[in-house]
């Protein structure tokens, strides 16, 4: 199987976020950046179905500047064969945008599958995936817990509210992987040093059509500080005093 995953670099869930003085982006130094953790998922599933076919390719894409190589190592540390970086100095926050960038790289490939996780840490737009497939002309799948392929089809279930959908495809597809469709390996010391020597292709692009524009950012209102209205049984009259008046939840 020839499979491509579709990756993004994104901060690190940990990292305390300061936006520049230019009111639209966020400060990178100091800031750990890694792998998308969605992204991670499907990553484990393309080497997973790599691993039980017994031969193929996995690919891994990203669309960014060329602080994204060191992403794109980290998926061949885990075992993809070969990187492309779509390279730009500064990323659409269009998705259609994106959407557009990597179908156009893919739709020449021959590949039998497309993986993406399901979304971005970063925007938490979780629609390029499904943009691509539809881009594409081929079957799509969005968050996937369970994925099985066989015979040029395939079978996912995906997780709806009070059940499990269950999904058949043709082959070629583009699927977004959710947490749980397997438990993503780490990078050993060996896989390490191998991705070093692994080819990672680097491409300029650009983009067209962009309709979204990116106005400002800020961060959340900070939390008012908890204060203590009683204590044992003689605050409890108090305590619902305030959650009816005040937070005015009762």
């Amino acid at each position: 199987m020839k499979i491509a995953v579709c990756i993004k670099r994104v901060p690190d869930t940990e990292t305390r976020i300061k936006i520049a003085d230019d009111g639209k982006s966020i400060v990178e130094a100091g800031i750990k950046f890694t792998l998308n953790p969605y992204d991670e998922y499907a990553m484990e599933e393309a080497l997973k179905l790599k691993e039980a076919a017994g031969e193929g390719e996995v690919i891994a894409i990203a669309v960014g500047t060329d602080s994204s190589q060191e992403t794109i190592r980290t998926t061949l540390a885990m075992g993809a064969d070969r990187g492309i970086l779509l390279r730009m100095e500064d990323a659409p926050h269009d998705v259609l945008a994106t959407a557009r960038i990597l179908a156009t790289e893919l739709r020449d490939g021959d590949y039998d599958l497309i993986l993406f996780g399901k979304l971005a840490i970063d925007d938490y737009s979780q629609a390029v995936g499904t943009m691509v497939g539809e881009l594409l002309g081929i079957p799509s799948v969005s968050a996937v817990a369970t994925l099985t392929i066989s015979d040029g089809k395939g079978t996912a279930e995906r997780e709806i509210e009070g059940g499990v959908e269950v999904v058949e495809f043709a082959l070629p597809a583009v699927i977004t992987a959710d947490k749980g469709l397997n438990e993503p390996r780490y990078p050993a010391l060996r896989g390490i040093m191998m991705a070093k020597k692994k080819p990672l292709e680097v491409r300029d692009v650009s983009w067209d059509s962009v309709q979204v524009e990116l106005l400002s950012l800020e961060l959340p209102p900070a939390r008012a500080a908890g204060r203590i209205v009683g204590e044992g049984v003689a605050g409890v009259g108090a305590l619902i005093e305030v959650l009816k008046s005040e937070a005015k939840v009762l």
